[in-house]
C-alpha cells in the first residue's frame, strides 16, 4: 500500500488541506464536549472531593461505551461515503478511464483508490486513541478493551471500504453507488443476525458468523461478563470477528479486482470499429413529447439515476418489511418495553426506517446536482432558456417523484401501527407531519449543498454529514436526558454547550460560500428548537412538538429554497454579493 502511487499522492496532498485539520480537531473537540455533557449528567454539581471511585468508574465506563458505539457507527457511515463517493466521482468526471489506460495493475488501482479515500477515517481512529486513554484514568475500563475496540473499528473500515469500492466500480451512477452501499450493509447485518439466531446452541460456526456483525462484537468487548458466566478468568478478545471481517474484506477486494475490466472497459472502447460495407437504413423513431418543464420531464421520464434503480427499491422494501416484522414479533412488545420510557419497539422500528428514507432521499437530491456538475451538463443547461425557477422546481419535482416509495412506505407502516394500537391518533398525526417535514428538509438540504459546493465529494459529505450528525445528535440527547432525569435543570448548561457547538457547525455548513442572514438565523435556531422538541416529546407533549418541528425545519427550507430561485447565480457561485 505504501508504494502505491495513488495512495502516496493522496497521503502527501490531502493532509495539507485545511478541512483535514478541521475534521480532526472538530472530532476530538466533539468527543470532549460529549465527555463534559455526560459527566455533568451523571455527577451533576457534586463536588469532586465527595465523588467516590465507583462513581468515577461508572462515568468512565458509560462514556467509553457511548464513544465506542458512536465511533463504530461513524466509521461505518464515513467509510461508505468516502470510499464509494471517491470512485463514483472518478466515473462521473470520466477520469477513471484514464487510470485504467495507465500501467497501473488492477490490484494497485483498486487498493489505491480505496485506501486513499479512507485516509481521513484512519486519522480519526488514531486521534480517538488518546481520548480513550484519558478515559482510562477515570476507571471502569481496561487497556485491552481500548485496544480491541480500535482494532475492531480498523478491520471494519477495511471490510466496509472493500464493499463500497465493489459497488462503486460496478455501478455507473453516484446515487446508485451510495444507496446500494448503505442498503447492502444494513441488509447484510440483518442476514447475519438471522443466521446467528438459527444456528444451534454450541455450534462451532457461531463465533465466526456472529463476528461478521461488528456491533455484536463491540458489545462483547464492552461487556465481557456477558460471555463469562462461570468461574473462569474474564478475558476480552475479538479474534473471531477480526478474522471474519478481514477474510470478508479480502474476498470482496479480490472479486473487485477480477471484475474491474469487465465493469469498466478501458482501451477497447476507444478502438476504431470497422465501417460497414453497406449503408444501413436508419429508422427514425417517433419523437417523444417533452413537457413544458423539460427538467422535470428528464428526471421522471428518463433513466437519470441509472438503469437498475429497482434493485435499490427492492432492497429497501425487503429491509423495511423485515424490520417491521422483527419489531412486531419481538419479546419486548409482549413485555410492554418502552425505550427511553416513551418509545415502543414498533416506534423504534418506524424511526429507523424513516431515518433510512431521509438519508436516501437526501442522497438522491445532492447527487442530482453533483452528477450534472461532474458530467459537464450543468453549464449546458444554464445557457438554455430554462429559468432558475424551472430548474429548481424541476429538480425538486423529479426528486419527490423518484422518492415516492421512500415516503409512502414509512407512512403505510405508521398507519399499520396505529391500527394495531401502538400509536394514538394524536401521536399518529404528530409523527406523520413531522416525518413529512423532515423529508422536505432533507431533499431541499441536498439540493442546497449540491448548488453551494464546487467539489462533489465536499457537497455529498456536507449534505449526508449534516443529516448524520443531526439525527445521531438527537439520539444522544435523548439518552442523556433520560440519564439526567430529575437533575435536568442542574445540567442544562452542559446541554447548551453541545447545542451551541452543533449550531456553529450547522451554520458553517449551510453558509459555506454564500452567507445569508436567513440561513444564519435558521442554523442557530434549529438545534435549540430540536432540543426543545425532544424534551417536550419525552414529557408526553404532542401539539407543542409538532409546532416546534414545523417551524424549526420549515424556516431552513424557505431560507434555502428562496435564494436558489431568486438569486440562482449567487447560489451557484457564478456571482457574489461582494462583486455585485
Amino acid at each position: 500500500m505504501f508504494n502505491n502511487p495513488i495512495f502516496i499522492r493522496e497521503a502527501l496532498t490531502s493532509p495539507r488541506q485545511l478541512k483535514h485539520y478541521l475534521i480532526r480537531s472538530g472530532y476530538v473537540a466533539a468527543v470532549f464536549i460529549l465527555i463534559f455533557t455526560a459527566g455533568q449528567t451523571i455527577l451533576g454539581t457534586q463536588q469532586i472531593q465527595t465523588t467516590t471511585i465507583g462513581e468515577f468508574a461508572r462515568l468512565g465506563n458509560l462514556i467509553f461505551q457511548m464513544i465506542a458505539f458512536l465511533q463504530l457507527l461513524l466509521v461505518l457511515f464515513f467509510t461508505l461515503l468516502f470510499s464509494a463517493g471517491s470512485i463514483a466521482q472518478e466515473k462521473d468526471r470520466g477520469t477513471l478511464i484514464l487510470l485504467l489506460m495507465t500501467e497501473l495493475k488492477d490490484r494497485e488501482l483498486v487498493s489505491g483508490k480505496t485506501q486513499s479515500s479512507l485516509l481521513i477515517v484512519y486519522v480519526l481512529l488514531a486521534s480517538s486513541i488518546p481520548v480513550c486513554v484519558f478515559l482510562r484514568l477515570l476507571g471502569g475500563i481496561e487497556f485491552s478493551q481500548i485496544l480491541w475496540m480500535e482494532l475492531l473499528c480498523l478491520i471494519t473500515v477495511f471490510a466496509t471500504g472493500s464493499w463500497a469500492a465493489l459497488v462503486a466500480f460496478w455501478r455507473e451512477k453516484t446515487f446508485q453507488t451510495l444507496a446500494i452501499s448503505v442498503l447492502g450493509m444494513v441488509v447484510f447485518l440483518g442476514v447475519v443476525e438471522v443466521i446467528v439466531n438459527l444456528l444451534p446452541a454450541g455450534s462451532s460456526l457461531y463465533p465466526w458468523i456472529a463476528g461478521l456483525n461488528p456491533f455484536r462484537s463491540l458489545y462483547e468487548i464492552l461487556n465481557p461478563l456477558s460471555l463469562n458466566t462461570g468461574l473462569n478468568a474474564i478475558t476480552v478478545s475479538a479474534w473471531p470477528s477480526l478474522i471474519s471481517l478481514f477474510v470478508l474484506g479480502v474476498a470482496l477486494k479480490a472479486f473487485t479486482v477480477l471484475r474491474l475490466r469487465v465493469w469498466n472497459p478501458s482501451r477497447s472502447v476507444y478502438k476504431a470499429t470497422p465501417k460497414a460495407e453497406k449503408e444501413t437504413v436508419i429508422v427514425k423513431e417517433k419523437s417523444r413529447v417533452i413537457w413544458s418543464n423539460p427538467v422535470i420531464w428528464r428526471e421522471i421520464m428518463t433513466k437519470a439515476y441509472g438503469r437498475k434503480v429497482f434493485v435499490i427499491k427492492l432492497a429497501y422494501f425487503l429491509l423495511a418489511g423485515f424490520t417491521l416484522w422483527a419489531a412486531v414479533t419481538s419479546e419486548a412488545v409482549a413485555e410492554g418495553v418502552l425505550y427511553l420510557g416513551v418509545i415502543p419497539p414498533q416506534g423504534l422500528a418506524f424511526a429507523g426506517i424513516a431515518w433510512l428514507s431521509l438519508v436516501l432521499a437526501n442522497t438522491q437530491a445532492v447527487t442530482s446536482i453533483t452528477t450534472e456538475k461532474d458530467s459537464k451538463t450543468l453549464e449546458l443547461l444554464l445557457v438554455t432558456d430554462i429559468t432558475a425557477r424551472e430548474f429548481v422546481l424541476g429538480k425538486l419535482g423529479g426528486i419527490f417523484f423518484n422518492s415516492k416509495e421512500l415516503i409512502l412506505i414509512p407512512v403505510l407502516i405508521l398507519c399499520y401501527l396505529v391500527s394495531q394500537g401502538a400509536f394514538s391518533t394524536e401521536g399518529f398525526m404528530c409523527a406523520l407531519i413531522g416525518f413529512l417535514s423532515l423529508m422536505i428538509f432533507a431533499i431541499v438540504l441536498g439540493l442546497h449543498m449540491g448548488l453551494t459546493y464546487d467539489n462533489s465529494r465536499s457537497a455529498i459529505g456536507a449534505s449526508l454529514g449534516t443529516m448524520f450528525f443531526l439525527f445521531v445528535g438527537i439520539g444522544i440527547f435523548m439518552i442523556l436526558l433520560v440519564q439526567a432525569r430529575s437533575s435536568f435543570a442542574l445540567q442544562l448548561q452542559s446541554f447548551l454547550v453541545f447545542i451551541v457547538v452543533g449550531s456553529a457547525a450547522l451554520h458553517s455548513a449551510l453558509t459555506h460560500r454564500n452567507p445569508s442572514r436567513a440561513l444564519a438565523i435558521s442554523a442557530w435556531m434549529l438545534p435549540f428548537l430540536t432540543f426543545y422538541a425532544i424534551t417536550s416529546f419525552l414529557l408526553g407533549g404532542t401539539l407543542g412538538v409538532l409546532v416546534t418541528i414545523l417551524f424549526a425545519y420549515g424556516l431552513p427550507v424557505l431560507s434555502m429554497y428562496i435564494p436558489a430561485v431568486s438569486e440562482f447565480d449567487v447560489a451557484l457561485g457564478k456571482t457574489t454579493y461582494d462583486k455585485g
